[in-house]
């Protein structure tokens, strides 16, 4: 079978793989793309459309994409492939870095590089082509960009997934600057003659090349030039099957929880068909998943917080909606909680205001910022807003239910 029938069943097997792997997750759809792209260059070149060197069928973006979906299929909770988050470099300047993997729920970022520890070392030793960014430089990026990131108020951990080798001393760096590292460890051996080494025939993929810069190495330790012993695999590292991060122990409630502990709806009261379609919905909602064992759950053992900004219109709403059962459980709630002056967190400041980013839930998941808390919400569409500028609040969303005590007399009994 020739180089380019090979790349095309190679792209096959993979997109077909990509299509079954976590459908649905955010990313799913940009990495399925980039395959179908990938198999519709190589089929020009079948036809006859596209003239190129058999060299350059080497230089596919095929290995960096498998490196994507083999890690996909090695690690849990993925939240999204292809991820595109902005920091602010060293000198203040607004940068994107593009994470191939998000798992663990948001605490992992992973790297997956499909490039041969021959260049990764090559380059790495300032023998790569002009401008071509090391793997330390793109770790330094990563820790850059996480530590601006946090999850649940933790910086996420970098993983780089080699899934062509990776040298000992580049691998010890890494480890040295607190990045996970997964895939074979290959030993060096030292250069007898400079010009010796051969050079790497496989090209630079598309996600290698984002960044070129300035072809500095200064972090090079030493001057002795070493060169890969791939023969020699001095470790195998594995994914672990789950990151363990220790539990965020204070909770912020935002209004639409306090509604929604207190509500008739959830304290058994959902066989009925009310005069609002809204109501309706939630109490059918409320049939097929009970809401309140989740936020009890969730609750449970945590240090319970509220701002008083969350109270004040919460009594407000319960003052003119709230039957006498649902008063009677909201004092409960309100005993449990402790009260806090309204304190929106610096970033939180920055927001620009809209219909969905208002100044109520800007000091409400702003309060719970600065506890460093886990703000509890209904309020799904603040969160996606926020996110939209870049602020990504560490929340426990669930379905809301209204106060429906005082409107049950003239609702229908199912």
């Amino acid at each position: 079978m020739s180089v380019l029938q090979q790349r095309i069943s190679s792209a096959q097997v993979l997109l077909q793989r990509a299509e079954q792997l976590c459908p649905g997750v955010e990313g799913h759809q940009k990495l399925c793309g980039k395959l179908q792209a990938e198999l519709r260059f190589l089929r020009r070149v079948e036809a006859g459309q596209l003239q190129v060197k058999e060299s350059h069928l080497h230089s596919t973006n095929l290995t960096h994409l498998t490196a994507i979906v083999e890690s996909v299929a090695s690690l849990e909770d993925v939240v999204a492939l292809l991820h595109v988050f902005t920091y602010q470099d060293a000198s203040g300047h607004r940068q994107t870095l593009v994470v191939d993997v998000v798992a663990n729920s948001g605490h992992t970022w992973v790297k997956a590089v499909g490039r041969k520890a021959e260049a990764l070392h090559n380059i790495w030793q300032g023998r790569g082509q002009y401008g071509d960014k090391s793997i330390i430089r793109q770790a330094e990026d990563f820790l850059q960009a996480s530590r601006q990131q946090p999850v649940l108020y933790r910086h996420p951990q970098i993983v780089f997934a080699f899934y062509n080798g990776v040298s000992s001393p580049m691998a010890d760096r890494l480890r040295d600057m607190g990045v996970s590292v997964r895939g074979d460890i290959v030993a060096v051996n030292a250069v007898t003659e400079e010009g010796s080494d051969e050079e790497e025939e496989e090209g630079e993929d598309e996600e290698e090349g984002e960044a070129k810069e300035d072809n500095r190495e200064e972090e090079v330790a030493g001057s002795e030039l070493t060169r890969v012993d791939r023969s020699t695999v001095v470790a195998s590292l594995a994914f672990p099957a789950q990151v363990q991060v220790e539990e965020c122990r204070r909770v912020n409630l935002d209004i639409t929880t306090l509604i929604t502990y207190v509500s008739s709806l959830s304290h058994g009261h959902c066989l009925f068909t009310f005069r609002e379609p809204v109501l309706t919905e939630q109490a059918a909602q409320e049939r097929r998943l009970q809401v309140l064992p989740q936020l009890d759950a969730f609750m449970a053992g945590k240090e319970l917080f509220a701002c008083r900004a969350a109270v004040t219109d919460f009594q407000l709403i319960l003052d003119t909606l709230g039957g006498p059962s649902e008063k009677e459980r909201a004092q409960t709630l309100l005993a449990r909680l402790r009260v806090v002056d309204d304190q929106p967190s610096e970033r939180t400041l920055r927001l620009t205001t809209s219909a969905k980013v208002n100044q109520r839930s800007l000091t409400i998941f702003g309060t719970g910022d600065s506890l460093r808390a886990v703000t509890m919400t209904a309020n799904s569409r603040f969160v996606r807003a926020a996110a939209n500028q870049d602020v990504r609040y560490s929340v426990f969303i669930h379905q809301p239910r209204a106060l429906t005590e005082g409107k049950e007399w003239r609702a229908t009994p199912i």
